[in-house]
């Protein structure tokens, strides 16, 4: 292991991480990238086929599966928010906040925050593997899950391509978010019932994550306006503002409906 390799506070780079060359993956995902579209095609068409499939029949516990599934994915994005948070937070510091988002150092110089973002990309294809488990399992689709699931495919997969730099804030506060939301599904899998503010804080810290990725956005739009050197471009800053700003009105709308009125209708409930 090279342990030049060892920045931004890590107290270790693994092999793997430090053998990442990071063109081979923007090379393939610049010929691949249109395949989302139809892995999004086939994710939409088993969610309708698979509803109605299911609709005479018996729902399937599933109750060990899930468990294990949502403890994978909990333990994936805890790692990953460990690799890649170090990084945002010595750019940050030492360089400022234009660094973050108009300079893609985070994939290009740094492996570790580099190899990470790549599997991010990736994950979000076996991600698509919640809904399987809702549709088995029959519970209640909402429009926000599956609306969620494939316009975050299909745009990290064309961010990738172009090293979108502002990313490297998208990947983090995807990681960290997931690694409490993705915790909190194990132990409702497993039986156990976490109080209720849980819940309510994972959404708000959803919510917070919308505001942040449409702050972003928009610093690396008046940067771009100003003529400075930021790697990204006016397309991928819409298709982001768009993204961010219709799950902040599905989030907030989702935390309306489950923790104000379902509060309340508790609340009436045990009066």
């Amino acid at each position: 292991m090279d342990t030049r390799a060892i920045l931004h506070n890590y107290t270790y780079v693994f092999d793997f991480e430090n053998e990442f060359v990071h063109q081979k993956t923007r090379t393939w995902m610049q010929d691949n990238w249109t395949v989302g579209f139809y892995l999004v095609g086939l994710y939409v068409l088993f969610i309708f086929l698979g509803q109605r499939w299911m609709k005479p029949k018996a729902r399937f516990e599933l109750r060990g599966p899930l468990t294990a599934w949502n403890m994978l994915l909990a333990l994936f994005s805890i790692v990953g928010a460990c690799r890649t948070v170090p990084e945002l937070i010595h750019t940050l510091r030492y360089h400022g906040i234009y660094n973050t988002i108009c300079l893609r150092a985070y994939i290009e110089d740094d492996k570790v925050s580099g190899f990470w973002t790549w599997l991010f990309v990736l994950s979000k294809v076996p991600e698509l593997g919640d809904t399987v488990f809702i549709v088995l399992r029959k519970q209640p689709l909402i429009f926000l899950h599956w609306y969620h699931h494939a316009t975050v495919l299909l745009y990290s997969w064309f961010s990738y391509t172009e090293y979108t730099a502002s990313a490297r804030w998208f990947v983090t506060m995807n990681y960290c978010v997931h690694s409490l939301m993705y915790g909190y599904y194990a132990l409702r899998s497993m039986g156990f019932k976490p109080p209720r503010r849980i819940a309510m804080l994972i959404t708000t810290l959803q919510l917070s994550q919308m505001v942040m990725g449409c702050y972003v956005n928009l610093l690396a739009g008046q940067y771009l306006d100003k003529g400075a050197v930021c790697h990204t471009t006016p397309l991928n800053i819409k298709l982001s503002l768009c993204m961010y700003f219709s799950y902040f009105v599905l989030f907030a709308r989702f935390f309306y409906k489950a923790h104000m009125l379902g509060g309340a209708r508790q609340k009436r409930k045990a009066a």
